[in-house]
């Protein structure tokens, strides 16, 4: 252990422990801005670029960033000196200057650190002008807006774009005062090897890295008399919209929730979690097919857009592993547009479909082209969790005050099974319940399968089906993805169903989702939110679900068939090929 002094406070912390853990550890708060640490998922940022933190270390005659440095026996820290205070506001009034001033019609506005710190030191005026950075903003991408103009260079996107998920989509480009963190060669985003997975966003203090918003858009749709617009809402959005309105992180407000988009006016209010229950049914029949022919094992699930992207940018040797099933949004939009369209009498090309996502990825897989129908788009806009808390806002409406109200039939029931979805290792506990009870024959009782669950970024198990045994992974984060897709390369491991999903603790952690300083503490709570509306469902099991069952009898068929591939399935993972069990006729 070390000892040392912080304003007089004596303190003994292990050896490694930086000046800035050491100050909270007596509940002093120094103001960081570049900084930033998630226990849990190991992510570390202390590139000590923005100098917000620096203290003064008796004998030292420089000013030493606590965030970066580690404490030694016998040290003496002063947080707040003349000295201390004075630097810390001239490297926020310099960060400033370089900084366009458009707070009030900016996305991140209220939720900028930027904007919070400048706020707390009280700078009301602007000492610095001089030249300032200009660099093009980048609105190639479906799903993510770029403008390097609000960039301060904390890295933190650069850490978690190449450190945490590997996918290293982004770097710092140039020198000096041109520097810009940006995909390679400055070359836009849609040209790039993103995944769009939005956690660049999630972390990112200002608004250089935003999501693509279609606010205006789904107001358009629903002031226009012409169209049908049809509602569908993610399982996580549930437990995490309410904290946009003071609510505690993880409580569930799904009838509330439904009110609200009532009023706004839509004409439907679906479940995407009925799609959750479609996509066990029909990827589980995928997974009992495979494990008879024991080919293209282990199959791996394909309800994240951003993992896909990564297996198709880093892995494009396994692709032949992926389910062919399309996402639970896609499938939701699909059926919206084919059974629903039909049973109403609609036109399909006069039906607006909106999903309201946990996911930034999402925006951009209803825009590809694989994604359609018979010739019609299955989703056409997307809005987050965060944009659908500013339409309640805009309608006037406090979600706290609303009455709970139900989903529309038939796209509205679903099950717990389906719920579970918006957490790491959902997918697949709610395929093994229905997986179980297809293979076997027999009921399956308990249906808690606690070793998939948890936050830990990797975890393996084997079920016993009757006889048979099945390893089986669930992987969250694309940096444990990587670690465990080379090793089934390599063959030293080997799986028969896997999980993956991009966001570190699965859909409640995407990029989407209310922003948050204490990350790890809320995805725990949004998690455990899920599983207890799971424990109150009447119906646990996903192919048990009334209205599923009801659209395979009277307009599917049935689990894998022609009909089914036609609506239910994309026609390729890489969108070049054909899937091997689908043969259009």
């Amino acid at each position: 252990m070390i000892n040392l002094t912080i304003d007089g406070n004596h303190v003994s912390v292990p050896e490694g422990t930086t000046i800035l853990e050491a100050a909270q550890k007596v509940h002093l708060d120094i103001p960081t801005l570049c900084y930033l640490k998630l226990e849990k998922s190991k992510y570390l940022n202390q590139v000590a670029s923005c100098r917000i933190c620096v203290v003064e270390v008796e004998g030292k005659h420089n000013l030493a960033p606590s965030c970066a440095t580690p404490v030694f026996e016998g040290m003496k820290v002063t947080t707040n000196s003349k000295r201390v205070l004075a630097s810390r506001r001239k490297n926020l009034e310099l960060i400033i200057s370089n900084h366009p001033f458009e707070c009030l019609v900016c996305a991140k506005s209220t939720d900028c650190e930027l904007q919070k710190l400048v706020w707390e030191f009280g700078i009301n005026t602007q000492r610095y002008t001089g030249e300032r950075s200009s660099h093009p903003i980048d609105k190639t991408s479906s799903a993510l807006k770029r403008d390097p103009n609000k960039c301060i260079m904390c890295r933190r996107c650069e850490t978690m774009c190449n450190t945490v998920q590997t996918v290293g989509a982004l770097t710092a480009f140039g020198r000096g005062f041109h520097t810009v963190v940006t995909p390679a060669e400055k070359m836009p985003l849609a040209e790039s090897n993103c995944v769009y997975c939005g956690q660049c966003v999630s972390v990112c203090p200002t608004a250089a890295l935003t999501g693509v918003g279609y606010i205006q858009d789904t107001w358009a749709a629903l002031f226009n008399p012409k169209k049908k617009v049809i509602v569908q809402v993610a399982p996580a959005v549930r437990v995490a919209i309410g904290e946009e309105f003071g609510m505690p992180p993880g409580q569930p407000v799904t009838g509330k929730m439904v009110a609200a988009l009532r009023r706004l006016g839509f004409d439907a209010v679906f479940d995407t979690t009925f799609g959750a229950d479609l996509t066990v049914v029909e990827e589980g029949k995928e997974i009992v097919e495979r494990l008879e022919r024991k080919e293209h094992l282990p199959i791996l699930t394909s309800c994240c857009p951003g993992w896909i992207n990564f297996l198709k940018y880093h892995f494009p040797n396994l692709d032949y592993m992926a389910s062919t099933c399309k996402s639970p949004q896609q499938m939701t939009g699909a059926v919206i547009k084919t059974y629903y369209a039909q049973k109403m009498g609609y036109d399909p090309q006069d039906v607006v479909v909106v999903s309201v996502m946990p996911c930034i990825a999402k925006k951009y897989e209803a825009a590809l082209p694989a994604e359609q129908t018979y010739g019609i788009r299955d989703v056409d806009l997307v809005l987050t969790t965060r944009e659908l808390a500013k339409m309640i806002k805009e309608g006037s409406m406090d979600l706290r005050h609303l009455p709970d109200e139900e989903f529309d039939d038939p796209l509205g029931r679903s099950t717990g099974a389906g719920v579970i979805f918006g957490g790491t290792g959902g997918v697949l506990e709610a395929a093994l319940r229905t997986v179980y009870e297809k293979v076997t024959g027999k009921e399956l009782v308990d249906v808690n399968f606690t070793a998939v669950r948890g936050l830990a970024g990797i975890r393996e198990t084997e079920i016993d089906l009757e006889g048979r045994t099945v390893r089986v992974a669930a992987v969250s984060g694309l940096g444990n993805t990587r670690k465990v897709l080379e090793k089934i390369e390599s063959g030293e491991e080997k799986f028969d169903i896997i999980e993956i999903m991009a966001c570190p603790g699965g859909c409640v952690n995407g990029g989407g989702q209310p922003y948050s300083e204490e990350r790890d503490e809320i995805i725990e709570q949004r998690v455990r939110g899920l599983y207890h509306l799971d424990r109150g469902t009447t119906i646990r099991k996903s192919h048990l679900n009334p209205s599923v069952q009801e659209l395979y009898t009277s307009f599917l068929g049935e689990a894998g068939s022609h009909k089914a591939h036609e609506v239910l399935h994309v026609q390729g993972l890489l969108e070049e090929e054909v899937c091997p069990e689908y043969q259009p006729q």
